[in-house]
């Protein structure tokens, strides 16, 4: 696997790629794309900071892992392809969206659209194996995407962090509350959500409400 990355986020993270343990994740992804099916497609990996400079980021909201099936995973965390049915955390993001701000469930579950505005739609481990969630944590992943979201607290400001779940939460440790807005919440999982603290968190509008307080514009949710 080349390191095919946008060119800001190469620049940021180059120490990153010179390390032991990434050159043990690019053999394990190379071995694990040529002996089966994994996603998301190969081309896709980096997809979220391809969409997204360094400069351009506002807003990060961390997902675990991509979505295992097919057609689904296309390298941003939540989103699924155009014309895939949505699974149901996007389906509880959606909704609370609408609570939120009241506006339409949209009918595609491609977040693309945000990633444009400067949403880092960032998974903390970046493939897996077709059909095995989790397949491919504890690879270097996280060691990876931890040192992402570390480098974004600290050369950028004013960013608003979602951290929604135990998982995201830990990596609250990783960012200077002092610099960014940090929401945290439930996960947006049916399991979790209907247990409390995913909906009527207001997320989206206080995102927006801080970005206009620095002179931001907000993100068309």
């Amino acid at each position: 696997m080349n390191v095919k990355i946008e060119p800001s986020w190469h620049r940021l993270l180059a120490q990153e790629f010179d390390k032991p343990y990434f050159s043990q994740l690019t053999e394990f992804v190379r071995r694990e794309y040529a002996s089966g099916v994994c996603y998301p497609p190969a081309s896709l990996v980096f997809n979220a900071f391809n969409l997204c400079p360094v400069d351009r980021v506002r807003v990060v909201i961390i997902g675990q892992d991509p979505y295992h099936e097919q057609g689904q995973a296309h390298g941003l965390s939540f989103s699924v392809m155009d014309g895939v049915p949505q699974p149901p955390s996007l389906q509880n993001i959606f909704k609370e969206i609408s609570s939120d701000l009241g506006v339409t469930v949209p009918m595609s579950g491609d977040l693309t659209r945000w990633a444009r505005q400067g949403v880092l739609l960032l998974n903390a481990t970046l493939t897996v194996r077709a059909h095995q969630a989790a397949s491919h944590q504890r690879q270097g992943w996280e060691t990876f995407t931890d040192a992402a979201i570390h480098a974004l607290s600290t050369c950028r400001e004013h960013l608003v962090f979602m951290l929604w779940g135990g998982y995201a939460r830990s990596k609250a440790r990783l960012i200077d509350g002092c610099k960014h807005l940090v929401l945290e919440a439930a996960h947006p999982s049916p399991l979790s959500a209907n247990r409390g603290g995913w909906f009527g968190n207001r997320h989206f509008s206080r995102c927006n409400d801080y970005l206009r307080s620095v002179g931001e514009s907000p993100v068309e949710w």
